[in-house]
């Protein structure tokens, strides 16, 4: 399993936690299984990126919000680019991986999983925090 399928899988585990609003270790053990994770590396970078963005969770709204257009919040954004931009966020900010790679795939899975439109907001939004760092 490559990087981008275990950021693609870290992906749906996080909306699926955007949708229940917590999850258990049993819980992410169970959606490993499911996904035939079966590489230790991909498991433990799944696990650290998704209670990496819990544990970082209110830097990572507070760096969306800010990066918003004025008559936009936060409540707006899908669950689906919500996900997705918590994921980059984290993995640029948190996991300083190189952001011109977790840009492209991310905007690579909104394509894939998002609206018509979900590739432009979030590319938007993500250059806006690159561009403030």
């Amino acid at each position: 399993m490559n990087r981008s399928q275990t950021r693609e899988l870290a992906f749906k585990l996080q909306y699926q936690i955007e949708i229940q609003k917590e999850i258990s270790n049993e819980d992410i053990a169970l959606f490993l299984e499911n996904n035939q994770v079966n590489s230790k590396e991909a498991q433990e970078y799944i696990e650290d990126v998704v209670k990496g963005i819990s544990k970082q969770s209110t830097e990572i709204i507070e760096e969306i919000s800010r990066n918003l257009k004025k008559d936009w919040e936060i409540d707006r954004i899908s669950k689906i680019n919500l996900a997705l931009l918590k994921l980059a966020i984290y993995e640029i900010k948190y996991k300083k991986l190189p952001f011109k790679v977790v840009i492209n795939e991310v905007v690579e899975l909104a394509k894939k999983y998002g609206e018509e439109t979900s590739q432009l907001f979030i590319n938007g939004i993500l250059a806006s925090i690159v561009k403030g760092e």
